[in-house]
């Protein structure tokens, strides 16, 4: 095991949790953790950060990047072999049941969490979840920090929108440039 693994063992429930919450399914969010984990180890050594209390975030932030530039690459590998011409900001992924989740508010945040637009749901998870800075999520989504902070708030809102049972939680986000 390489060292950059061998300091990610602390993270792995935080890594497993964004997968989760990502993919809104747990077969596919272990299958996304592995891919990251197998990722880092074959390119640990592009990894630097100096030691110390610093190191263990920049690594989760590394991680996290790759974990994130990995689900991009399976969502649009799946929906190149699908042929699916639908929106990437349109397409919701199904939960899976799962009996220890049957508290009522919570599955209503999966739902709504689930039902959000990719982008949408990313900032949300990295922020709000992760307790990202707007800098860091910025790093780990490869965009400027003002589109980090506009997408939150419409994420938020639609979120916002979605559990109160508002109708304008469906509409499509805007692009804002």
């Amino acid at each position: 095991m390489t060292v950059v693994l061998e300091e990610a063992l602390p993270l792995l429930p935080r890594l497993r949790r964004h997968a989760r919450l990502l993919c809104g399914d747990t077969a596919r969010a272990d299958d996304l953790l592995q891919d990251t984990l197998e990722r880092a180890a074959r390119k640990g050594a592009l990894f630097h950060a100096e030691p110390g209390p610093t190191r263990q975030d920049a690594l989760r932030n590394w991680l996290l990047t790759l974990m994130h530039r990995l689900y991009l690459n399976q969502r649009r590998d799946a929906r190149e072999a699908l042929h699916d011409s639908l929106d990437e900001e349109d397409a919701a992924q199904p939960l899976v049941h799962e009996p220890q989740q049957q508290v009522a508010l919570r599955l209503d945040l999966e739902r709504a969490l689930a039902a959000l637009p990719a982008a949408a749901r990313e900032i949300l998870l990295l922020v709000c979840v992760e307790e990202l800075s707007y800098q860091d999520a910025a790093r780990v989504l490869d965009v400027p920090v003002g589109t980090v902070m506009s997408r939150l708030s419409r994420a938020r809102e639609r979120l916002r929108q979605s559990m109160s049972g508002g109708e304008a939680g469906r509409a499509p986000l805007r692009v804002v440039k």
